[in-house]
């Protein structure tokens, strides 16, 4: 699927009004970040580089599209040619998929000809929003279960087959152990798993008689859906009959047993007690059924005996917070060899972007590993290595001095004038990679509710460039 057509007409219109103002080569930055953090919850886990990469790589306009474009009115053949004979030249650093991240950070940064960072916007914004939100609400779901597995079950709620691809893909780099997903653990070599619906006990004349028929033919993978007619007087009865009478006599155990409806909480304890009196305490409890991450610390408060969970629609549509507003502005131009920063202003204090060319830095504390804080600085600055003072850039009377801290540059330079230099990770590796920088996190910014509010600061130069700018905008207004 060629995917340069994937962007919103407006930029077009705005292209070819370039395109007659002979602009078409001036240089120019845009940021990509978010405003605000999904669910308000205390962190963003930024991925999507993956996709926007192999889209990059291929971004040409077909005959096919430029002909459309003629049908649409835009008549004048230069500017048709200039875009069938576009190559990208764009020069991207971005943060990597897994990398814990905040509001308004620059998260990817383009720098190139006008109408090509223009016409990437929606594109870049696609790869980015779905899979960061479907990330970060896996992770929020993985945290929740303090260490029991989660297994992600969304594909058929997803929006689309695409979605629900990608968002296995997220939920396993967040730390999920699988997917019910086949093709999503085709196309990314991750695991996957699944046991039975209802109808395969429907199908069998008796409930036990569907338990043995599995056990016989999947022995060593032997999960039995309980709940199909009574969970407790004969779902679990019937699996423990299984148990003793074919499994354990052949060398075998039950591996598990499943509870997909009803009081979760109290279900699982009446069934652990079961099991571990039938002699089946190495017998899992697994749980489905419309699950989130506040469900399920709901359910560990109450004691529920539950193993493993399966997160389905609430996880692939991020229900709870749907949509993540990513946004991509112009930050700054090249005008005579010199940068000219540029800034958005709102009444909306959190609307008022942060001007220039800049660099994401976090500082780590060298005793504990722990994220201290992350800082915006302008991309000529050098960052103090010993000694520093952070500011809250709102509150600038709020200040905190940091040592004995080492510092890293959380950007990667993506593309250089549209040349590849980055080798996108495999899957499993994102994982690896989001583990640790989720290790780096205090328990307080994972919190699921009223987490901690982590420090983005600006650098003094950075902040004085931002007053001066809206001082610059105020005096013009008078």
């Amino acid at each position: 699927m060629n995917t340069s057509f994937i962007t919103d007409f407006y930029e077009f219109s705005m292209a070819y009004t370039y395109y007659k103002e002979n602009r078409q080569n001036q240089i120019v930055y845009f940021d990509m970040f978010i405003r605000n953090l999904p669910d308000q919850g205390g962190y963003l886990i930024f991925n999507g580089l993956n996709r926007l990469v192999s889209e990059l790589q291929n971004f040409k306009f077909t005959d096919e599209q430029i002909d459309y474009l003629r049908k649409t009115g835009f008549d004048d053949e230069g500017f048709l040619n200039y875009l069938s004979t576009m190559k990208l030249e764009l020069d991207i650093w971005s943060v990597e998929d897994g990398t814990v991240v905040f509001g308004n950070e620059p998260l990817v940064v383009v720098r190139g000809p006008i109408i090509q960072a223009q016409l990437v916007e929606t594109l870049l914004l696609l790869c980015v929003n779905y899979p960061s939100l479907v990330t970060t609400k896996a992770s929020r779901i993985v945290n929740a279960a303090q260490g029991r597995t989660i297994m992600e079950f969304g594909a058929r709620r997803a929006q689309g087959f695409d979605a629900a691809s990608e968002g296995a893909r997220c939920a396993v780099i967040a730390g999920c152990a699988s997917t019910s997903n086949t093709l999503a653990g085709y196309d990314y070599d991750i695991p996957v798993s699944g046991t039975m619906a209802h109808s395969y006990i429907q199908l069998h004349d008796t409930e036990y008689d569907a338990f043995l028929s599995y056990a016989k033919i999947q022995p060593d993978n032997t999960i039995l859906l309980v709940d199909t007619y009574d969970t407790l007087g004969s779902g679990v009865m019937n699996a423990i009959k299984v148990a003793h009478e074919f499994l354990i006599p052949n060398g075998y155990r039950l591996k598990g047993i499943r509870l997909d409806s009803g009081d979760l909480a109290y279900l699982s304890k009446k069934a652990r007690t079961m099991l571990d009196e039938a002699g089946l305490d190495d017998c899992r409890i697994l749980a489905s059924n419309a699950l989130d991450e506040n469900i399920i610390d709901d359910l560990l408060v109450q004691g529920a005996k539950i193993d493993a969970f399966g997160v389905g629609e609430n996880l692939i549509t991020s229900r709870s917070t749907p949509v993540l507003g990513g946004v991509y502005k112009l930050v700054a131009t090249i005008q005579d060899d010199i940068l000219i920063p540029k800034i958005k202003i709102s009444e909306s204090i959190e609307k008022i972007t942060n001007p220039g060319y800049k660099k994401l830095y976090r500082f780590y504390d060298n005793f504990t590993q722990k994220a201290l804080a992350d800082y915006i600085a302008l991309a000529d600055e050098e960052v103090p290595e010993d000694t520093i003072t952070l500011f809250d850039p709102i509150m600038p009377w709020k200040q905190k001095t940091l040592t004995n801290y080492t510092v890293r540059d959380l950007h990667k330079q993506i593309f250089r004038n549209g040349e590849c230099l980055y080798a996108i990770p495999e899957t499993l590796d994102s994982k690896a990679y989001c583990a640790d920088e989720m290790n780096t996190m205090w328990d307080e910014v994972k919190r699921l509710r009223n987490p901690h509010n982590y420090y983005v600061d600006l650098s003094n130069k950075l902040y004085q460039l931002r007053l001066d700018l809206l001082d610059q905008h105020k005096k013009k207004k008078r």
